[in-house]
């Protein structure tokens, strides 16, 4: 059937994720680096993605696409959940926020009852302090829970949320968690 449905230009797309954090119904992702719509059926066709990218990477196109299916859209709270995927603003990223080591393995942010953000000092690369500093000043966050294995590797993780934390100006608790490795 032809149905009205989001269009990204990938070349005007920077990956900020904020079109993904808008779509309430989880059709978008971030993919190598760009906003995808991930499937036809998630897409309500409302828009919500269109004003909150700041690329105008994001327009409408009437084209055959699959019909809306809500009951199969992700419940996700938070999506995506790797902090070097996601955006740094979020109607979601309020509360207690959890940052977990991505080994130490969850079903879904849904079971900590707060967003959840991973990652991997180790394997990503990547210093994520001050894209954690500016999610925790940019939102309403009041604490952070680490969760983290007791290997060195994971220490990296706890110092970059300390010093995100200091960077924000914010005075927020932040609790750790180790997970033993058996």
């Amino acid at each position: 059937m032809k149905r009205k449905m989001i269009k990204i230009d990938e070349a005007k797309c920077d990956g900020c994720g904020l079109c993904s954090n808008a779509c309430h119904e989880g059709a978008i992702g971030i993919v190598r680096g760009k906003a995808r719509l991930l499937r036809d059926d998630y897409c309500d066709g409302m828009g919500d993605c269109l004003p909150a990218c700041p690329q105008g990477a994001i327009t409408f196109e009437e084209r055959e696409a699959a019909d809306f299916n809500g009951v199969g859209a992700p419940k996700a709270r938070n999506w995506p959940i790797q902090i070097k995927l996601t955006g740094t603003q979020s109607p979601t990223f309020r509360g207690r926020l959890t940052v977990a080591a991505d080994c130490v393995g969850f079903r879904g942010s849904t079971e900590l009852g707060s967003p959840l953000l991973i990652g991997c000092p180790k394997l990503d690369g990547i210093d994520y302090s001050d894209k954690l500093a500016q999610i925790v000043s940019g939102n309403p966050i009041t604490g952070i829970t680490v969760h983290r294995m007791s290997v060195p590797c994971c220490s990296g993780l706890v110092r970059m949320v300390e010093s995100a934390v200091e960077k924000s100006g914010k005075q927020i608790p932040v609790e750790i968690i180790v997970t033993e490795v058996n």
